[in-house]
Parts: C-alpha cells; sequence; structure tokens
C-alpha cells in the first residue's frame, strides 16, 4: 500500500494537449496544457479536454492498485487458486 502512494500516474486527453498527473492518493501534482489548446481561445473546448484527463488520471490508481493486490494475495498460493 505504502508503494502505491508514493507512485505517480498520468492521464491525458486530446492526443496529449492536456496532461494530468496525480500520485498514487489522488492528489494532482502536475497539469500540463499544450499551447495550441490556449491558442484556440476555446474556454469550453479546453475544460473538456481537462475533464477527461482528470478521470483518466483518477481511475489509473485503481488499476495499479489491483495490479498490485493480485500480486501480493497471488504470492504463496498454487496457480489457478487466485
Amino acid at each position: 500500500r505504502k508503494r502505491l502512494e508514493e507512485l505517480t500516474v498520468e492521464g491525458s486527453s486530446g492526443g496529449g494537449a492536456v496532461t494530468v498527473t496525480m500520485n498514487g492518493q489522488r492528489d494532482v501534482v502536475s497539469v500540463s496544457i499544450d499551447s495550441s489548446v490556449v491558442e484556440d481561445g476555446d474556454a469550453e473546448m479546453l475544460e473538456d479536454l481537462l475533464l477527461s484527463a482528470l478521470r483518466d488520471a483518477k481511475q489509473k490508481p485503481d488499476e495499479l492498485a489491483s495490479a498490485e493486490m493480485g500480486k501480493v494475495a497471488g504470492a504463496g498460493l498454487p496457480p489457478g487458486l487466485l
């Protein structure tokens, strides 16, 4: 569990135009927005891209936790019993 808290994950949208980095506790640690998105001046599009990137990043700690728990739970058990 401690290892998961120290990991960081990235979520992105718009082909990488907006990237959000979160730690394992789902705290947003950084946001990156490509300048081309800002130059368009379309606030609604930027809001949608940001929301999508946040959702993408938010689900990744769960995926990592499931994978790590599977490793821990599977350790020591004969194959097929997990």
